[in-house]
């Protein structure tokens, strides 16, 4: 199953410059299978996704369809043919 992945200007560098990626998914497609594809394709990219134990990372907002999937399924998040995640780290400062 095919899914789009929207990454910002700031982790585009770790996915060979690309802002949109399409990603074939095994079935059933969800968030952490997904996170698995872009980790074997863009190793480096990995490390600014998830932490040592493959958790989201903490400062990392992922958005499935529009919708924050933290605090609604996390990686379990399913996903459906055609789906859109956006990948947006936080920002700090003052």
């Amino acid at each position: 199953m095919r899914v789009t992945v929207l990454l910002p200007g700031v982790l585009r560098d770790k996915a060979g410059g690309e802002s949109q990626l399409h990603v074939d998914v095994p079935e059933p497609a969800t968030l952490g299978s997904l996170l698995d594809v872009l980790a074997k394709d863009y190793p480096a990219l990995e490390r600014r996704l998830r932490d040592e134990s493959s958790g989201l990372r903490r400062y990392v907002n992922f958005y499935v369809d529009g919708e924050e999937c933290r605090y609604s399924g996390g990686p379990a998040t399913t996903l459906r043919p055609d789906t859109e995640v956006q990948i947006i780290p936080s920002v700090a400062g003052g």
